[in-house]
């Protein structure tokens, strides 16, 4: 007797709660593969405008130009909204003559703040992909468990059990657990890249923020108008 064991076939064919239990691993296979292309995407711009705006930033320009036109772009890079926050602070200290160690502190907060705003833009829907990489397996593993029991329990009212007999419903269950690897490893794979990722553009601007504050700490008395690198 030939059985169809395709994998469409089996699922077709497999119970209740395992299509069910398969079901939701393609569509979190799915969200999974969508997050993991925006991120590609996504990191790659944050990197392509840090690194603009550092150019643009060591090239001898102005500050207050610099600052001025932060403002006026539709579109501004990370590093750009970290200078921006820490200028604004540094000058509204400033016009209130505050002593140079409260102007640098101010602006300095300033930009921890703002780091800590961007790290959870830029790590936003990461965290999904970790859950997505360690339930996955499980979820796959329990309808394959129960693809299993369900299979046992049709095999109990039979006469003669043979191999051609436990197969299909074997093999039902446990496209549940192939599905549920399948969504689980690439999740895991983009989750470590992305975390490498995140990391460097962290440093990154953890050292911008010291650089500019050095560059603010010799500004100070004097007009907020030429950096020096």
């Amino acid at each position: 007797m030939n059985q169809d064991l395709s994998i469409v076939n089996l699922v077709l064919h497999a119970s209740l709660v395992v299509q069910l239990v398969i079901a939701g691993l393609m569509l979190t296979s799915l969200s999974s593969w969508t997050v993991i292309f925006a991120k590609i995407f996504g990191l790659r711009g944050v990197r392509r405008h840090n690194d603009d705006f550092e150019r643009e930033f060591w090239s001898g320009k102005n500050l207050t130009e610099l600052y001025n036109a932060a403002g006026t772009k539709p579109r501004t890079a990370a590093m750009e909204r970290l200078f921006a926050s820490g200028m604004r602070e540094f000058m509204k200290l400033r016009e209130r003559r505050l002593e140079a160690q409260s102007q640098l502190d101010g602006a300095r907060r300033a930009m921890r703040a703002s780091l800590q705003r961007e790290l959870d833009m830029i790590e936003g829907n990461v965290g999904f992909l970790a859950s997505v990489a360690s339930v996955s397996p499980y979820v796959g593993l329990f309808g394959t468990v129960w693809g299993i029991m369900h299979a046992f329990v049709g095999l109990s009212n039979m006469q003669q059990v043979t191999l051609a007999t436990v197969a299909p419903g074997i093999a039902e269950a446990l496209v549940a657990t192939a599905i549920g690897l399948f969504a689980a490893i690439p999740a895991v794979v983009a989750y470590n890249r992305f975390a490498r990722d995140i990391d460097r553009i962290a440093v990154q601007l953890e050292t911008f923020i010291e650089e500019f504050s050095n560059i603010l700490q010799r500004n100070v008395g004097a007009p907020v108008t030429v950096q020096h690198h």
